[in-house]
């Protein structure tokens, strides 16, 4: 496909032009995305039954909007029924549309990166779509199963092998996560300045072993996370990819061993106070905290689509569920770098102090 990509109307998705059969010969992917024209004029009627169709879309179908006005109703409906929609900043107007600068340069660099990790992407979309009507429990479970079976491509095994072998990291030369108790306050903090306070197995342990402390303890009237060093978290440790034992241990350490759980059954004490650089984990497990405060310049990056994967820390759960699925579907697949504004605009932080 290349950064070549199909263009149909809402008409044409309405008359079911992208349902063709998603698999060609050898089981290769024919076309894994469409666009679809919301520049294009239509009436309620067509927009019911293009968003019928975009419900259970064979293929990916990503929005494009070059107009500068805002969209009609019928329009934003079609929208709200794909995977995402790019559209010129002052027309962004809801969860459903991501706003830029350029929207057929944005639409381009979005389809090379769906071509570079084709069944990330895919997945992604999937994932995203199934957690909507899902409770946080279910959801993490979907976003991990997702998550194994991509485990298992080619994308990820590229990914692993331009990364090259790698020794694990020795364990920490401290305690990987501070406690402190402070009246009816916990104090939680990331202390793997060295790794930047990388969320990898004794960071994951440690805050789990806090968080569940705290979920025991009713005299805790309040948690509040935050991370030792320049930075609150780099996200996964990359030299821990690909090191469990079996994927079915995997699985059961993301969802049942993982902080989202603790986090969301929290949500309502806890504050999160993140600086620096939040990539992958480090904004998956906060999104789930019903506050979020970031200090100025602070960025927001979820790279794990670029190395054949989801995100699979609850980015799949709690970032859609304060952003939308098709901002994070966007901010997935791109690996842009969201600025403080921009993710207080989103909802994705609460707070810039």
């Amino acid at each position: 496909m290349g950064t070549h990509h199909d263009s149909v109307t809402p008409a044409d998705l309405a008359a079911g032009v992208a349902d063709f059969p998603l698999l060609a010969e050898g089981a290769a992917v024919d076309r894994s995305m469409m666009v679809v024209d919301l520049d294009a004029d239509l009436d309620a009627d067509t927009a019911a039954r293009a968003v019928d169709r975009a419900r259970n879309p064979v293929r990916l179908l990503i929005g494009l909007r070059t107009r500068r006005e805002p969209l009609t109703p019928e329009q934003l409906a079609v929208a709200a029924a794909l995977d995402t929609t790019v559209t010129p900043t002052e027309s962004a107007s809801t969860r459903s549309l991501v706003g830029v600068a350029d929207p057929e340069h944005a639409l381009g660099e979005l389809a090379a990166a769906i071509v570079d990790q084709e069944h990330a992407a895919m997945v992604l979309a999937h994932v995203l779509r199934a957690s909507e009507t899902l409770s946080v429990p279910e959801a993490l479970d979907v976003e991990s199963l997702g998550y194994s079976t991509l485990l298992g491509t080619t994308g990820f095994r590229r990914w692993l092998e331009a990364r090259g072998p790698r020794p694990l990291p020795p364990p920490s030369p401290m305690e990987p996560v501070l406690i402190e108790r402070d009246g009816d306050c916990l104090r939680v903090t990331l202390n793997r300045p060295e790794r930047r306070n990388a969320y990898g197995a004794e960071v994951r342990d440690g805050l789990v072993e806090a968080l569940r402390l705290a979920h025991a303890d009713g005299t805790v009237a309040s948690v509040v996370l935050d991370g030792a060093g320049p930075v609150f978290s780099a996200g996964g440790d990359l030299d821990e990819f690909g090191t469990t034992p079996d994927l079915g241990t995997a699985h059961l350490i993301r969802t049942r061993a993982g902080a989202a759980r603790l986090v969301d059954a929290l949500a309502d004490r806890i504050e999160v106070r993140v600086h620096g650089a939040c990539v992958g984990a480090g904004i998956e497990v906060p999104a789930f905290a019903s506050r979020i405060v970031a200090a100025p310049g602070t960025v927001f990056r979820l790279p794990e689509v670029s190395m054949g994967l989801i995100p699979g820390a609850g980015g799949c759960v709690g970032v859609p569920r304060r952003i939308g699925r098709w901002r994070a579907y966007w901010m997935c697949v791109t690996n842009v770098g969201l600025d403080t504004e921009t993710a207080l605009a989103w909802g994705l932080i609460d707070e810039i102090a």
